[in-house]
């Protein structure tokens, strides 16, 4: 119970403050309106009773007249309850969906900002495949929960309305102990407490396994789509190593898990539906049993056994609400869970970095055009030092070869970028100048040419004749009939085409600070002396800081820095 209680306080605390966001009176007025239609809900299955009652009576009476008169009746409830249902789905799935696009904006802005989705892969928690939890998980989370929501406030109010009307058609019941009579007040009640307290009791410790079975489960199949799409993306390498002998059972190996998670599921919805089953033919013959001594002995009418009898159903049912929703109380806490194991961990990360240590490298700002590094100690996470002591100062303008150890080369970019805070000492970057990063592999979004070369920036933001210098420059000049194509260009051009898009991107945004790791590694040394040599004569005012392995780049710069 306790582990309970923090969870659902978890949740409301993640997914609460929806209730207090900008849109809260739209919120709030669908809210009111969707608990005024669920009581209207109630109205309706109360009518529905009082109905029966009547018909049955009628029926009895076998009076042509007062059927005339239900048929009538039935017709209004008929399109009361077609109005009121369609216009509860509706409201209900607009909360849903309001609900669900808050908490995946809110958990989009931890996850995408300033390289935490990169840096929360570094730290422990179970926060894997982010963007299952982000996609399906929220969504389960807040459309079961305001499902759970109605069914238990339906419950509810089903049980208040039906306790007063069982109670008022049980009568008293004398039981004639011998020595002394005893008289009982509400039997019906009694008897549907009983029989409804031992159902969900049975259900609830039958149905337990299957949270645990759900979470497993869940896990195994994001596990294994996160499996199928790193195959995907990565496909043209895993051809040219002819890699699929590997993937193929690796594959087996990650379904295999999806099977026994399968497997325990099965078994635990075997167990569930086998008792809901045999609860649902009871359910159906017990109350009009336990009703029917009373129309016998002529205490009640026709129309009260049926009525007494569907009263004793919608009691028992609403205190059913724990056995009928369990498998979606498991899935939607198994989802929640998993929501909550992501924010956490972006939690986790912000106070890491936000908590004052001697052991996390300082960015600053300062007002010239210079990097400098203070006393710079890089650590990996192990805690090893991979650069140690690093005392420099870069002005711009001038070209700087970073030399050592590659792995090395990497972090320090990493940390000016500020995606490596582990370590020591101090990085001041000059204020107001955009730091330009050219990767082994650019980024090129699954958008128009244009778009994805124009990244991160509009693609109207440059002006047409100087986009297509740029691609005669970078060689690239036979995709400008692409540009407005919409495609997988990280999938459908060749790495050296992509690289060398990345030096159009380079030559459009013309940044005064440049940081380039193996960003022509595809190409001939040739073709990548040409490239940088461009670099340097169309950009002679950028600072170019550069990780490479070709000796006859490396005779371009003006001094090496080395890391180790």
């Amino acid at each position: 119970m306790r582990n309970s209680g923090r969870f659902f306080i978890q949740f409301i605390r993640l997914a609460g403050p929806f209730w207090q966001s900008e849109n809260k009176t739209t919120i709030r007025g669908l809210s009111v309106a969707l608990v005024g239609l669920t009581v209207l809900q109630i109205v309706v299955s109360v009518a529905i009773n009082e109905w029966s009652a009547n018909l049955f009576d009628a029926l009895e009476q076998r009076s042509m007249s007062r059927l005339f008169t239900q048929i009538g009746v039935i017709i209004l409830i008929f399109i009361a309850n077609m109005l009121i249902t369609a216009a509860h789905l509706m409201i209900k799935r607009r909360l849903q969906l309001d609900w669900r696009g808050w908490l995946t904006d809110k958990l989009i802005a931890q996850w995408m900002y300033d390289g935490r989705h990169y840096l929360v892969t570094h730290i422990p928690g179970q926060h894997d495949n982010p963007d299952g939890r982000i996609a399906e998980d929220i969504r389960i989370s807040t459309e079961y929960a305001i499902d759970l929501l109605h069914t238990l406030l339906y419950c509810i109010l089903l049980f208040i309305s039906f306790t007063q009307i069982l109670w008022e058609l049980s009568g008293t019941v004398t039981l004639d102990l011998f020595l002394f009579e005893l008289p009982i007040h509400g039997h019906l009640v009694l008897l549907a407490l009983i029989y409804a307290a031992t159902a969900s009791t049975m259900g609830w410790l039958i149905g337990r396994p299957l949270t645990t079975a759900t979470n497993d489960r869940q896990t195994v199949e994001a596990n294994f789509r996160f499996a199928l799409v790193k195959a995907r993306e990565n496909a043209m390498a895993i051809a040219l190593i002819h890699g699929e002998r590997h993937e193929k059972p690796h594959f087996h190996r990650l379904f295999g898990g999806i099977v026994d998670a399968w497997e325990l599921q099965t078994n635990a919805w075997a167990r569930i539906t086998m008792f809901s089953a045999g609860y649902s033919v009871l359910s159906m013959a017990f109350p009009i049993l336990v009703s029917a001594p009373r129309y016998i002995l002529g205490v009640i009418t026709l129309g009260g056994l049926m009525q007494s009898a569907q009263a004793f159903q919608q009691l028992a049912s609403s205190l059913s609400w724990p056995v009928d929703n369990m498998g979606k109380v498991a899935e939607w806490r198994a989802s929640v869970e998993r929501v909550l194991g992501l924010s956490k961990a972006l939690e986790q990360l912000e106070h890491e970095i936000a908590k004052p240590s001697l052991h996390r490298i300082r960015l600053e700002k300062n007002q010239g055009a210079v990097l400098r590094f203070h006393d710079l100690c890089i650590s990996r996470l192990d805690g090893i030092v991979c650069v140690s002591c690093l005392n420099q100062e870069i002005r711009a303008g001038e070209r700087i070869l970073i030399d050592g150890d590659a792995f090395a080369g990497n972090k320090l970019f990493k940390a000016i970028a500020g995606l490596w805070p582990w370590g020591e000492g101090s990085i001041e970057l000059p204020d107001d100048e955009v730091l330009f990063f050219m990767p082994p592999r650019p980024y090129l979004p699954t958008d128009s040419l244009r778009a994805a070369i124009c990244y991160p920036a509009e693609g109207s933001a440059f002006d047409p004749v100087m986009l297509e210098t740029a691609f005669h420059l970078a060689g690239v000049q036979a995709l400008l009939s692409q540009l407005d194509e919409v495609s997988d260009w990280e999938k459908n051009l060749e790495r050296e085409q992509q690289q060398r898009l990345g030096l159009v991107r380079l030559l459009l945004q013309k940044p005064k600070w440049i940081l380039m790791q193996d960003a022509f590694a595809s190409l001939d040394p040739k073709a990548q002396l040409a490239m940088v040599s461009l670099i340097h004569e169309k950009l002679p005012d950028s600072a170019i800081l550069t990780i490479t392995n070709q000796p006859a780049i490396q005779a371009l710069y003006q001094r090496i820095i080395s890391v180790c």
